[in-house]
């Protein structure tokens, strides 16, 4: 192969060692930098991934945080009847009908009730009391603004 290449003229051993220099580089970029290049990609993801795993952590941490601190147990077994009894007058929510079910639920009715306080109704059992609303079906009711709904609600967890 020395021989070969010693024949060769000089502008055309320059040329392959040009090539070769070239090839070499080309095999080291496919080998290292592509790979290298791939995985910090991917570890970039992984990383906005966490980052937002985090976030919600720390959201759901303040949270227990703030529950512990007012002295609320959203986990407690409670008297749901009671509650949704308290919530809905507190609301002014005309209740025509209470169904607990075997599971632990509670099926509500609601009749031609004003849509803005069943909106808040419902955000405050679920965020407030820590319920969950498993269900909820609305239709609308005779006047403007006023809806029927039926809502199943059951303790979280």
């Amino acid at each position: 192969m020395k021989d070969w290449l010693a024949s060769l003229n000089q502008r055309e051993q320059l040329s392959l060692l040009v090539l070769g220099v070239a090839l070499a580089l080309y095999v080291l970029y496919l080998l290292v930098w592509s790979p290298l290049d791939e995985r910090r990609d991917a570890l970039a993801q992984q990383n906005a991934a966490l980052a937002q795993s985090l976030t919600r952590v720390d959201a759901m941490a303040s949270e227990v945080i703030q529950l512990r601190s007012t002295g609320a147990n959203p986990g407690a077994r409670r008297n749901l009847t009671a509650l949704i009894n308290q919530s809905t007058r507190q609301q002014d929510l005309p209740v025509s009908r209470l169904q607990p079910n075997s599971r632990g639920e509670i099926q509500v009715r609601l009749e031609s009730a004003a849509f803005d306080d069943l909106l808040k109704w419902l955000y405050d059992m679920e965020f407030k009391e820590g319920l969950l609303v498993k269900e909820l079906s609305v239709t609308q009711a005779g006047a403007v603004g006023r809806v029927n709904a039926t809502v199943r609600v059951a303790q979280a967890g």
